[in-house]
């Protein structure tokens, strides 16, 4: 009887070997078979990229069509898609294209914005914390919109303007500050919010220094409001945006490589320390442009592009979806700042933060435990 031991020592086939202290070489069949696997994984992930944000634009469309249909005048769904492709009564015409779909359209616009803006700035910083509305960005939006306003007497889009000028100029100086031979994100982050406390300051002492009426406007502008906003606002945002998710999509081709580390994107041919100045350009501008049309609603950049991730793991920036992420959510607290309180219209900026403040305590009791080691 033969030894099987012995057999299968004949009949297995050792990996082929180069030369004298050189690893194995790895068959064709076996590269080509790891290729297919890889090219599988991609069209997985790539499928799944698809229908996410088929299910959010869906969802967000959803929620469109539903806040164009109620107010004190209910509309049905049906009526409202049939006004919005050029048909309906001249009434619901009136109420929809008038009324009501320059707010509907002006929360997309600044969901998109905030939430692109949230991705880029957490994925270049490497930060959970480091959204517009936390390190200072926004502030600075605030800051000089009130300025203008309680001291120059300003606006309308001169006063949006001004918001997005100062939202440049924050930017610009935390990043200034923050450099030291290149820009770490904990560092931005610690700076960020030193330079936000410093501009909240002064815009509460110009408001305790104004008018009830004008303090009152003031406060109404910084809670974050979509209330009374017309065309006016909408067609700013329109090109704005046009101009500036296009340039954010371009420049983020990099951002893979950033996630590596400034080394290994240097080695795979990128310009690291320019790349990352040109995202957060774009960051700050996309931020600021939406700040200017409806105030600095809070914590939509901070919470849109985790909500992005968590649909999407392991598929880096998802700027895309966070821009949809972030139209989802200002259009559901839109609508629930206009009808959770019968006869009464909050700010937008209301019910964000009432979504927005627990998850903020959630991530840094997370981050405590971590610290503590778990």
């Amino acid at each position: 009887m033969s030894d099987p031991t012995a057999t299968s020592h004949q009949t297995a086939t050792p990996p082929a070997r180069g030369p004298a202290g050189s690893p194995p070489r790895v068959s064709e069949a076996a590269l080509a078979e790891a290729a297919r696997a890889v090219a599988r994984v991609r069209r997985r992930g790539g499928r799944r990229s698809l229908l996410v944000g088929l299910a959010l634009a869906l969802a967000a469309f959803a929620v469109f069509a539903v806040s164009l249909s109620f107010g004190e005048m209910v509309i049905p769904v049906g009526d409202v898609l049939a006004t919005l492709f050029g048909g309906g009564e001249p009434g619901s015409r009136f109420v929809i294209l008038e009324l009501r779909l320059p707010r509907a359209l002006l929360a997309v616009l600044v969901g998109a914005g905030f939430g692109m803006a949230g991705g880029v700035f957490q994925t270049v910083l490497r930060n959970p914390l480091a959204s517009p509305d936390i390190i200072g960005i926004s502030s600075g939006a605030s800051a000089a919109a009130v300025t203008a306003s309680m001291v120059f007497a300003v606006s309308g889009l001169a006063l949006s303007a001004s918001a997005l000028a100062g939202a440049l100029v924050a930017g610009t100086l935390i990043y200034v500050l923050a450099w030291r031979k290149g820009v770490v994100g904990a560092r931005l982050v610690l700076v960020g919010l030193g330079v936000g406390f410093g501009l909240n300051s002064l815009v509460w002492y110009l408001m305790s220094r104004a008018e009830v009426t004008g303090a009152q406007n003031a406060l109404l502008w910084l809670t974050g409001s979509l209330n009374g906003r017309s065309w006016n606002q909408v067609w700013p945002q329109v090109t704005a945006l046009a101009v500036l998710v296009p340039l954010t999509l371009v420049a983020a081709r990099t951002l893979r490589a950033l996630q590596l580390g400034d080394d290994t994107a240097s080695g795979l041919g990128a310009r690291a320390e320019q790349s990352r100045l040109a995202l957060l350009a774009c960051g700050v501008a996309l931020a600021g442009v939406s700040t200017a049309a409806a105030g600095p609603v809070a914590f939509v950049a901070f919470v849109a592009a985790p909500v992005a991730r968590m649909l999407l793991p392991g598929r880096g920036a998802v700027l895309p979806h966070a821009a949809l992420a972030g139209a989802l959510l200002v259009l559901l607290a839109d609508f629930a700042a206009q009808h959770a309180l019968p006869g009464t219209q909050l700010p937008v900026g209301v019910v964000t933060s009432v979504v927005g403040a627990p998850y903020l305590l959630w991530l840094l009791a997370r981050a405590n435990r971590v610290g503590r080691g778990g």
